[in-house]
């Protein structure tokens, strides 16, 4: 068996129980995944905020792993504070590792910039406070959030016991004329598998945590194919817009 040729290096909540499965179902089989956690449980403002102490550190320990890129595979510690943090986070992560970074939010960022969309139906399993942080930074960076929805959740592991069919559900509820796609955000939240079935019921474009997060780390070491099942984002593989 070959070994991979490419390696992606996750950041993830110490309490997710999706992203790294959403990550390896979606990956192709010459591109590996390599894991390091930093400390949450609740997903609350003040625990976000301090889930990225360790940032550097663990940045440093994926990078003796050689990797080619590094994602902070979470959305709301990359948004928490607002326009720009999204790139400081990136900013912080390289020059710890010395290694291409980017995070969830700047990946929805680029995700929306590659598919035309400024007008989005956002639905999280996040708490009111943290959706409306999630909004703010998107009113920042030029994205109207024309119908939203959240779950209210705030112990991370409810969140990750979510089944699939909630984010099916939410979307159907969200989506609406006004709305260019719809987006799910929380990589602890379980939605890549119903992608596809919602494009179909809605007609638009569908985005989520994990699957625009795996997108822009494949954009990123140059990965040159498609990838079915989990929407039009990964089935078409946009090129990754310009900063």
């Amino acid at each position: 068996m070959a070994l991979a040729s490419k390696r992606i290096g996750l950041l993830v909540p110490s309490s997710n129980s999706t992203v790294e499965v959403e990550f390896y179902r979606a990956l192709p089989a010459d591109v590996s995944l390599h894991v390091a956690r930093l400390p949450i449980t609740q997903v609350d403002p003040e625990s976000i905020a301090g889930m990225v102490d360790p940032l550097d550190a663990e940045s440093r320990k994926l990078a003796s792993a050689d990797v080619d890129v590094i994602v902070l595979g979470a959305a709301a510690p990359s948004f928490l504070k607002g326009m720009g943090y999204d790139r400081e986070m990136s900013q912080r992560i390289a020059q710890a590792s010395g290694k291409p970074a980017t995070t969830a939010s700047t990946a929805l960022l680029q995700s929306l910039a590659a598919l035309g969309a400024k007008r989005i139906a956002l639905g999280t399993a996040y708490s009111s406070k943290v959706n409306e942080i999630a909004i703010a930074f998107l009113r920042a960076n030029g994205i109207e959030v024309v119908r939203t929805e959240c779950l209210g959740l705030v112990d991370n592991l409810d969140i990750g016991r979510l089944d699939v069919q909630t984010a099916y559900e939410l979307g159907r509820r969200i989506a609406c004329p006004q709305a260019q796609a719809i987006a799910f955000l929380c990589t602890n939240w379980q939605s890549m598998a119903i992608i596809d079935r919602l494009e179909a019921d809605t007609g638009l474009s569908v985005l989520s945590s994990t699957q625009f997060s795996v997108w822009a780390a494949l954009k990123t070491i140059g990965y040159p194919g498609k990838i079915a099942g989990y929407g039009r984002l990964l089935r078409d593989m946009p090129a990754l817009p310009q900063a």
